[in-house]
C-alpha cells in the first residue's frame, strides 16, 4: 500500500491552512480558485480512505474558497462528490497505471469548475486564462509536494 502525505492529518491540516490562506490574499488579485485541485485531491482520498474528520475540514475549506470566490455554498463539494461517484470508477476501468491519476483527477475537476463558472458567472477569456493558470499551479504542486 503506497502512503501519500495526504494521509497524514497534520499535513493535511497545514495545506488546508496554506490553501485557505492563499485564497484569501488571491482573491484580492483575482486568481479565482488556488489550490483547488489540491483540496479536491485530499477530498478524494480522505473519501477513497474513509479518513471522515480530514474530510470534514476539506469540505470547511472548500467553504472557505466559495465564500472568497463568490460561488454557491458546497457546491466545490457536491461537484467534487459528483466526480468521485460518476467519473473517476468510469476513468479507473480504463486507465492501468496509478502515477498519473492525479493529474488526471485534478484536470476532470477543473474542467468541471469550468462548466460550473461558466453556467453560475459567465466565462469570459481573462476568467478562463485565470482557471487554467490555476490548474497548472496546481498540477506543479502535486508533483513537487505530493
Amino acid at each position: 500500500m503506497t502512503r501519500n502525505n495526504l494521509d497524514n492529518p497534520f499535513f493535511l491540516f497545514i495545506v488546508l491552512l496554506i490553501a485557505i490562506t492563499i485564497n484569501t490574499i488571491a482573491s484580492i488579485h483575482f486568481l479565482l480558485v488556488m489550490l483547488a485541485g489540491i483540496l479536491f485531491t485530499a477530498f478524494y482520498r480522505c473519501l477513497r480512505k474513509r479518513y471522515l474528520y480530514s474530510l470534514a475540514f476539506v469540505i470547511i475549506s472548500f467553504l472557505f474558497i466559495e465564500i472568497n470566490t463568490g460561488l454557491k455554498p458546497f457546491s466545490l463539494s457536491l461537484l467534487s462528490l459528483f466526480i468521485y461517484i460518476f467519473i473517476l470508477p468510469r476513468e479507473e476501468n480504463s486507465m492501468s497505471y496509478s502515477t498519473g491519476n492525479s493529474y488526471i483527477y485534478i484536470i476532470f475537476f477543473y474542467i468541471g469548475l469550468i462548466i460550473m463558472w461558466a453556467i453560475s458567472f459567465g466565462l469570459t477569456q481573462d476568467i478562463f486564462i485565470s482557471l487554467v493558470i490555476n490548474t497548472i499551479i496546481d498540477l506543479l504542486f502535486l508533483g513537487a509536494f505530493l
